[in-house]
């Protein structure tokens, strides 16, 4: 495949999700299959294009699998007659670059916390969909930048709902919050995250509902409440910081 074929596929994997990692020759000495320059595109469970083929190649496409689970870049150099017993004999340094699927996050709710976390959520890099019913709320001038779903059925926000998908849930009835969540425990998708807006009296309860209606015990288990980092939040603004520091320290693994 051409640079351009590769780029464009990379494009359109992105777009559909799909993690995956460049491979890019930066440096060579002696006798080596490809120069700097060559590049190869990989997958899970694929790969495109090629730096050279036999056993460099072999070693580099798993470098970029581990390279995209880990979510960082690495340096990778490989003499081919020392290291990999080719009769090329030189010696080639490899940058390997993952490109992580975007993470969805979608905010059941047009009012005022969610209308002050979605500029940072968007900022954050979150593919932004917000949910309400209301036109009033649901505005491109209030959610500039995010995608609107004028309904509070999980099935009609155009959303891929997996385990990259962050769900945020308060809307202004706490029947409709209730409903939301009774919906998403019945999709078979473990979603990264969902969230309730509420006091831990209100959470309590919704888990105790959820439960008597059927709810998945493991939905129930992770299901947060109250949400965002323990700051003293009381403002709109103030909880949407907590929430999205909640977010950052979910997606570090803190």
């Amino acid at each position: 495949m051409s640079p351009r074929e590769l780029a464009a596929l990379s494009s359109r994997l992105h777009a559909d999700g799909v993690a995956h990692a460049w491979v890019t020759v930066v440096r060579t000495a002696g006798s080596t299959p490809r120069k700097a320059g060559a590049k190869m595109l990989v997958t899970r469970d694929a790969s495109f294009g090629t730096v050279g083929g036999g056993r460099v190649e072999r070693e580099l496409i798993d470098e970029a699998r581990a390279a995209i689970a880990a979510g960082e870049p690495r340096l990778v150099t490989r003499h081919l007659g020392h290291d990999l017993a080719m009769c090329c004999g030189g010696e080639m340094q490899s940058f390997v670059e993952p490109v992580s699927a975007p993470e969805t996050l979608v905010l059941v709710g047009a009012g005022h916390v969610h209308h002050a976390l979605a500029p940072v959520a968007l900022a954050l890099g979150y593919e932004l969909t917000v949910a309400d019913d209301l036109d009033e709320l649901l505005t491109e001038a209030r959610f500039a930048g995010a995608r609107l779903a004028p309904s509070f059925a999980p099935s009609e926000w155009g959303v891929r709902l997996d385990a990259r998908a962050h769900v945020v849930v308060a809307t202004r009835d706490h029947d409709v919050d209730q409903e939301v969540l009774l919906a998403l425990s019945r999709l078979d998708a473990q979603l990264a995250y969902v969230g309730v807006i509420g006091s831990v009296a209100k959470v309590t309860k919704f888990k105790r509902r959820l439960e008597a209606r059927g709810a998945p015990a493991s939905f129930v288990e992770r299901l947060r409440g109250p949400i965002g980092l323990d700051i003293g939040a009381e403002t709109p603004e103030e909880i949407a910081v907590a929430v999205a520091a909640e977010l950052i320290a979910l997606r570090r693994s803190r």
